[in-house]
């Protein structure tokens, strides 16, 4: 009895000890797996890999492209909206570097560098024209950089008009003691055709009419453009090709806003060239533009170098050099080429916020001068700022997936598109009557680019043009007169195209200046303005439509419901 007594406490024993360290281990595990499962479905998020900027709790199709969302990483708790975070392996993997910045002297030891390029002498430069209307049968010159000397063939044309003239020629000469006067004026017509007067006399001996004739460059140089080919048909006065002059060439550079109070004219500046690191040219600034440009802040300045030996190639980088630069100014922020991100007209660095764990920030900058591999900034960024120099694109993709603002994200274009809807016309109600007419022809092109139907969209653009053509411009603006003019010569490149492509880009700029004017005219209809943000090589192009549903000009069937409405005209 002592026995089954012990047996019982050792049984009860090891069943309170069982449910001391077990007893909670399922409830734990569920109440953590829950936990974890329903934090999961609250931060998961989806998106797209062609529009990073859609965010959805749940998977499912783009809104905008359809294609299928993909799982978008996770952000970090305490982060900015803009900021995100890459994993140190991620980073290794692509060999992304970062840099801190400092502040650098606008001149080193007094001397000024510059980058440049070198380009032809546009000076001696020179055109061969053709000198009357026919075919190309044979091209003597046919590939850029031949030399070309003057009085040596170049083409065989045959020229149906040429044959009637020649026959006119001997007529002539047979009548030459009779009419003098017709003689010589017929001649003298074949001689400013350029035909030499070795194949007249060869015509008026023989009486036999040629079929073709052979055209003689009457210039000299390197062929740099070849604007004719075999076969072609050719007419008086049009190009064959360009030629120039290279003994002689210009070594052009882009001289910053605020360094332009130190460039002068007749200045001496020292060249280099990666071509020929070890030798030095030296020569004077013929050349200070006297227009700024505004979208760099920069002028162009140009020395003439001579090239009798051909050291110097158009297109070659090279360096200027130029001495007696006062170094008091102000230091400026030079950062690597490898940093900077284009889109349109912004630039773009990514920073590096925090370090455990990575944490990077885009920002917007103004670039000045190039300087070899480097960029000056004028604004955006601070000494101490650490950017990353390797390896931008796989940051910028990394933001995209996580749904951060980036290079491709369409919110940084939101500004862009808001100055369509901004931009204000006066327009009378004559001229909205007239263009309100012409409006239902551009809708049929519109749809015939959506069924991709070249042939269609050529006549649909004629037909809108035609009706645009009717418009008076006697009480337009000039910004409105440019609009319209603008909006006619791309309906005019689009019907003389047959290549789809092309006809879409030149709707593109058709919609740039034919949007504007509907958002501003009294309309008898509603339309919707609609904006496809990959058209265009990824920059955005817009359109009209007369209804609300997507239906994508510029890709058709490829991705027709890719793009939104971003505003409408009632």
């Amino acid at each position: 009895m002592k026995k089954y007594i012990i047996y019982i406490a050792l049984l009860i024993v090891g069943l309170l000890l069982g449910f001391v360290f077990f007893g909670n281990t399922n409830d734990n595990s569920n109440s953590v797996t829950t936990e974890k499962h329903n934090h999961s479905e609250e931060t998961q998020q989806w998106t797209c890999s062609m529009h990073p900027q859609i965010l959805q709790p749940e998977p499912g199709d783009c809104p905008i492209c359809g294609m299928d969302l993909i799982p978008a990483e996770t952000t970090t708790n305490g982060l900015s909206a803009s900021e995100f975070t890459m994993s140190k392996h991620a980073m290794a993997l692509a060999n992304i570097q970062t840099t801190v910045i400092g502040n650098v002297s606008n001149a080193e030891n007094g001397v000024l560098t510059l980058s440049g390029k070198i380009m032809e002498n546009e000076e001696a430069t020179a055109i061969q024209p053709a000198h009357f209307n026919g075919r190309i049968e044979r091209l003597y010159v046919n590939t850029v950089g031949e030399t070309v000397k003057k009085g040596q063939a170049v083409a065989t044309i045959y020229s149906p008009e040429l044959v009637s003239a020649q026959q006119e020629f001997i007529t002539a000469y047979r009548l030459k003691e009779s009419q003098p006067k017709l003689y010589e004026a017929v001649r003298k017509k074949l001689q400013n055709w350029k035909i030499p007067g070795s194949q007249l006399d060869k015509i008026q001996r023989t009486g036999e009419v040629q079929t073709s004739f052979t055209i003689y460059s009457h210039v000299s140089g390197v062929v740099t453009e070849l604007l004719a080919k075999e076969g072609a048909h050719i007419m008086d006065g049009k190009p064959i090709f360009k030629v120039s002059n290279l003994n002689t060439v210009w070594a052009s550079f882009d001289v910053y806003e605020n360094q332009i109070s130190q460039i002068d004219k007749d200045q001496l500046i020292t060249v280099t060239t990666n071509a020929y690191p070890d030798k030095e040219f030296t020569a004077k600034l013929s050349f200070v533009d006297p227009i700024l440009n505004t979208q760099t802040r920069t002028v162009s300045v140009r020395a003439t170098l001579n090239n009798r030996e051909g050291i110097f190639k158009p297109g070659m980088f090279v360096t200027g050099k130029i001495k007696g630069i006062n170094t008091s100014g102000a230091a400026e922020i030079t950062i690597p080429a490898t940093a900077v991100l284009w889109t349109g007209e912004r630039s773009l660095v990514y920073i590096k916020t925090k370090d455990n764990p990575p944490v990077f920030e885009m920002r917007e900058v103004t670039l000045g001068t190039k300087s070899g591999d480097s960029y000056s900034i004028t604004d955006g960024l601070a000494s101490g700022d650490e950017i990353v120099t390797n390896g931008t694109f796989t940051v910028d993709a990394a933001a995209q997936l996580q749904g951060k603002k980036s290079m491709m994200n369409q919110q940084m274009m939101q500004d862009e598109s808001a100055m369509v809807g901004d931009m204000e016309m006066s327009f009378s109600s004559a001229f909205s009557s007239a263009f309100n007419d012409a409006l239902p022809s551009y809708l049929k092109m519109k749809d015939a680019f959506v069924a991709s139907d070249a042939s269609q969209v050529s006549d649909f653009a004629k037909a809108t043009s035609e009706k645009l053509k009717t418009i008076s411009t006697e009480d337009l603006g000039k910004m409105e007169e440019q609009h319209l003019t603008k909006s006619i010569e791309m309906l005019n490149a689009i019907v003389n195209n047959d290549i789809l492509e092309n006809q879409r880009a030149h709707f593109v700029i058709l919609n740039e200046n034919i949007v504007p004017i509907a958002m501003n005219i009294e309309s008898s209809t509603n339309y919707y303005v609609q904006k496809c943000p990959m058209a265009n090589s990824n920059k955005g192009a817009s359109w009209l439509s007369s209804e609300p549903e997507i239906r994508n000009p510029y890709y058709g069937e490829a991705m027709m419901t890719c793009g939104s409405v971003i505003d409408s005209i009632q």
